[in-house]
């Protein structure tokens, strides 16, 4: 991605880099042939995520306006995180072409597994 431009997931999204549709996903997750005809399920890499589910701000009381609070988003927290491999709901993502990639729109809720590397070192 452009460093001018930065894609920002909203909400309870993520943005998956898509894999061919083949018999064997790359981490070696194996697709019956019902599940490729029909083309259900697909997997990809997830390289961003939304901040979650908005959530209201307890602390925000009409009841005292000349408080003056500035309100804090907050979100409840997905369970997918950049670099998870998904196996999600094809019907329910959206594809897009940004700066000639192609990526899809997944809800979190169209996951259906997540493969996480934990030997990973950050």
């Amino acid at each position: 991605m452009s460093p001018s431009r930065k894609l920002i997931v909203v909400g309870d999204r993520v943005l998956i880099k898509m894999d061919s549709l083949e018999e064997r996903t790359e981490v070696g997750l194996l697709l019956p042939e019902t599940v490729r005809a029909k083309e259900k399920v697909q997997s990809g890499l997830i390289v961003a995520t939304g901040p979650g589910i908005p959530l209201p701000d307890p602390s925000h009381e009409e009841d005292e306006p000349w408080k003056d609070s500035t309100p804090r988003p907050r979100h409840l927290p997905m369970q997918a995180e950049v670099g998870d491999y998904a196996l999600f709901l094809k019907k329910h993502a959206v594809e897009i072409r940004y700066e000639n990639q192609e990526y899809l729109i997944v809800p979190q809720n169209a996951i259906l597994v997540l493969i996480r590397d934990e030997n990973i070192v950050e």
